[in-house]
């Protein structure tokens, strides 16, 4: 969870007007669009009609304004600070500044391995009960399928969010929603394979 001090939201909306004004002169609807919510949502959130701050919404116009961290500091608690920045790293599409090096070669190399492109055989496991085949085509001949930086990159600010919370669980929370989510894949693969 995500905390932000009340008292410097005003400072804080000043900011975002001032790189509002910087990246081009936006308009709330200009943002509203790039930020990918509707436009009376924004409104409501820059002109302080809203009872929550949504940390999702807050990190997406941080990272498309590409405010520093510094100029908001004061905004977010201290306490939540590391996960802020790893959620304006999300919302970048980028790592977040402080992760060492190894740390991002690391991940790099994971996408690397998980990338379809690169996958050269068909196999399949067998995962808690569910059978799971891994580096079979999918989508349509000639387009190359999307990697996972892909993928992530056309979630919605809604389904980022959920990601999110679904990282910061324990690891017996992640399994749960894992166990139930499984029905569900196998649901929607049956319903995908039902229309063809």
């Amino acid at each position: 969870m995500i905390n932000f001090n009340q008292d410097f939201i005003e400072m804080f909306l000043g900011v975002v007007r001032k790189y509002m004004q910087i990246r081009g002169g936006l308009s709330q609807k200009d943002l509203a669009e790039k930020v990918n919510v509707g436009i009376s949502t924004m409104s409501r959130f820059l002109n302080q009609k809203t009872k929550e701050v949504d940390p999702q919404l807050i990190a997406s116009i941080v990272a498309f304004l590409n405010i520093p961290l510094h100029e908001m500091i004061d905004f977010v608690e201290e306490d939540s600070t590391q996960t802020f920045k790893k959620l304006v790293g999300f919302y970048k599409g980028g790592f977040a500044a402080d992760e060492p090096k190894e740390e991002q070669d690391e991940i790099e190399s994971l996408e690397e391995g998980l990338d379809d492109n690169q996958t050269r055989t068909k196999t399949s496991a067998n995962i808690k009960g569910v059978k799971m085949t891994f580096g079979e085509e999918q989508g349509v001949k000639g387009v190359p399928p999307l990697t996972i930086r892909d993928k992530l990159n056309t979630l919605s600010p809604r389904q980022k969010g959920f990601l999110t919370d679904f990282l910061d669980l324990d690891m017996e929370g992640r399994d749960l929603i894992v166990d139930i989510g499984n029905s569900m894949f196998r649901y929607f693969k049956q319903q995908r394979n039902a229309e063809f």
